[in-house]
């Protein structure tokens, strides 16, 4: 068995080859060509890395897409969509950042996300939602970040 000093000294290289690693792969995140969708577009593919997440959604026909924080995050705000076929599913990427998903009141959402020193949490007062009221899916990976959903009031 080691010794508490070689244990530690072990224990901080892992993390600072970690960190490292996390910065590495932010910094390609972001040098990725992403072009910001249109508001009214049905699938949306965001990546900000270092950055601040400001979109805002007015899709009549949202279907869902891909939001990657690393190192930064925001806001995405899905209250003015609609969703196409009452069904939408988005995947949530946050690593060392994150963001507020906004979405309308009446929608249902259903988290199906990992989560490493992190998490992604439903943040609306609970109530009953109708069983045909939209359904959102989330699906995705947050570490050491992570997504709070709210409503259009918070």
């Amino acid at each position: 068995m080691p010794s508490p000093k070689r244990l530690l000294s072990r224990l901080l290289f892992a993390w600072f080859a970690f960190v490292l690693g996390a910065v590495g792969y932010a910094l390609l995140v972001g040098r990725r060509t992403v072009p910001t969708p249109h508001p009214e577009d049905e699938e949306i593919d965001i990546a900000v890395a270092f950055g601040e997440l400001a979109f805002a959604s007015t899709s009549a026909a949202f279907r869902g897409g891909r939001v990657s924080t690393s190192f930064g995050g925001g806001v995405l705000d899905l209250s003015a969509a609609t969703m196409a076929d009452g069904q939408a599913t988005l995947r949530l990427e946050a690593i060392f950042g994150g963001g507020q998903l906004i979405v309308p009141d009446d929608w249902r959402v259903e988290l199906r996300t990992r989560s490493v020193f992190g998490g992604v949490g439903e943040g609306r007062p609970s109530r009953e939602r109708s069983d045909d009221a939209p359904l959102l899916t989330i699906t995705g990976l947050a570490l050491f970040g992570g997504w709070g959903v709210t409503g259009p009031n918070g």
